[in-house]
């Protein structure tokens, strides 16, 4: 059974002439790469906004200092004049932001709030305590800046109010388990997912869910490793199906079967239906945006044809 979605808190829709504040919440990006992204944007008809410490280098691998990188996101949400948040790229830090987030600004003053690997802490956080929608999707440096780099479908039926879509063959869905389920979208980058377990900011799970589940760079043992943890941890009691990335960031051609097996037998005890290929996250080319928070439902009856449906809007219009 779904989730209700009565008290889920959706963001006003972003449509062109909307103004998107461009921020880095964990790593330094390239400059370069996001005057591009940022070209491309305004391109397409969106004003933007730089966040004043996304450029900055350091400490370490930081855009800024944990208050640098806090002040640019409060500022982002308490703007008016902002209507969404585009994170620039992943990297590392944004869990460091998440025990000093004000949360009754946010909840005061919800928005699209548009990144992915890194951001996954973002994402659960933005769940659990403000209930909001938020997009796993496409950034400023890392996606905008190529010509590519972003599949434009899904980023105007997510953010402009698609309410009936889906995805399937052509966006790289391919069915590893057969079956049929219905939930709630959640999930992300895996080992940042997995990491927030046992701290006070792991992954709300109550309500029956649809888990989607990328990463870069992890080798077979790697993926069974974690989802036994997730299996351990009790965090897939309610989960009705499961949806797996793109891959091709994880293992080459040669290991693509052994990472399925291992999947597969990760979850061997796990009774919903399984796809994988999805491309979303870490992706060559023509990344996908996912509306995180949203009611789904993941059709793997017929072979050659797998489907996951987006059964209602993920924003306001």
């Amino acid at each position: 059974m779904t989730n209700s979605s009565s008290s889920v808190v959706k963001p006003s829709a972003l449509r062109p002439g909307a103004t998107l504040a461009v921020l880095s919440p964990a790593s330094t990006p390239k400059a370069d790469l996001v005057y591009r992204g940022i070209a491309h944007l305004h391109s397409l008809g969106y004003e933007t906004v730089l966040g004043a410490h996304a450029l900055d280098g350091g400490p370490l691998y930081y855009a800024g200092t944990l208050q640098d990188r806090l002040d640019d996101l409060h500022a982002a949400f308490a703007d008016p004049a902002i209507d969404g948040i585009l994170c620039a790229r992943g990297g590392w830090g944004s869990a460091e932001l998440l025990p000093h987030l004000d949360a009754a600004l946010i909840r005061s003053n919800p928005k699209a709030f548009i990144g992915y690997s890194d951001h996954t802490s973002l994402h659960c956080w933005l769940h659990n305590e403000a209930n909001l929608v938020t997009f796993y999707g496409p950034m400023a440096a890392a996606d905008f800046s190529r010509d590519d780099g972003v599949d434009l479908a899904s980023w105007r039926q997510s953010l402009g109010g698609g309410n009936s879509w889906s995805l399937g063959v052509d966006d790289g869905l391919r069915i590893l388990r057969p079956g049929c389920a219905e939930g709630q979208l959640n999930g992300g980058c895996i080992s940042i997912f997995a990491e927030a377990l046992g701290t006070p900011y792991a992954p709300n799970m109550d309500g029956a869910s649809i888990l989607f589940l990328e990463d870069i760079g992890t080798k077979p043992y790697q993926w069974d490793r974690m989802l036994l943890h997730l299996r351990y941890a009790g965090l897939l009691e309610k989960v009705t199906g499961i949806v797996f990335g793109d891959m091709r960031q994880c293992v080459g051609d040669d290991e693509a079967d052994y990472l399925d097996r291992a999947i597969l037998h990760a979850l061997r005890d796990f009774d919903g239906p399984i796809a994988i290929g999805l491309r979303s996250g870490h992706v060559g080319v023509s990344n996908l945006t996912l509306p995180l928070g949203i009611s789904v439902s993941l059709d793997l009856t017929e072979a050659g044809n797998p489907r996951m449906h987006f059964l209602e809007a993920a924003v306001t219009v």
